[in-house]
């Protein structure tokens, strides 16, 4: 079949394909679609289609094997959907967390970054010092300045001392 011969063959075929498509899937969108599906598998084997003795009947009989296949896949999904409960909800953050992230927005970029990357990211001075390419004794400084001006932001008292974790670090 020459491409002429195909697009005079589309032309008159796609109307008519897609109207008896619609009957058996009731969704004019869907019928469009799996018959152009049709086509394109059709043109595909083009030099060959001529040959079969009904290619209409080909593309209907490979537009409807498409339908099918997508009421099986959307019922498998919604199969899925029924089993999978519905995510629980999260609480939103807490006062002391916005209290916190509060806090931090005040503080110099150096101190907050020094301080996420000790207390959050759980690295030791020395890690920070590398990540940010400052001094390990500029590192201590940061942090201290910070976790003071933390305590004075949140209402805590940095003379109580600060609080140590299990692994020794100051928190």
């Amino acid at each position: 079949m020459t491409e002429d011969e195909f697009d005079a063959f589309y032309a008159a075929a796609f109307p008519r394909l897609t109207g008896q498509l619609y009957a058996f899937t009731g969704d004019h969108g869907e019928a469009q679609d799996v018959v152009q599906e049709a086509f394109v598998r059709a043109w595909d084997r083009r030099d060959r289609f001529l040959a079969d003795s009904a290619p209409e009947a080909w593309i209907r009989t490979v537009a409807m094997r498409l339908a099918v296949s997508r009421w099986r896949r959307a019922r498998r999904w919604l199969e899925l959907v029924r089993r999978t409960p519905p995510p629980e909800t999260q609480p939103g953050p807490g006062p002391e967390y916005t209290a916190l992230v509060a806090a931090l927005r005040d503080l110099p970029e150096a101190q907050r970054m020094a301080i996420v990357l000790h207390h959050l990211c759980d690295l030791s001075v020395e890690q920070v010092a590398s990540e940010t390419g400052a001094p390990v004794g500029t590192v201590k400084a940061r942090l201290s300045r910070g976790r003071t001006e933390l305590a004075k932001r949140l209402g805590g008292n940095e003379a109580d001392g600060p609080v140590r974790k299990e692994s020794g670090r100051v928190r």
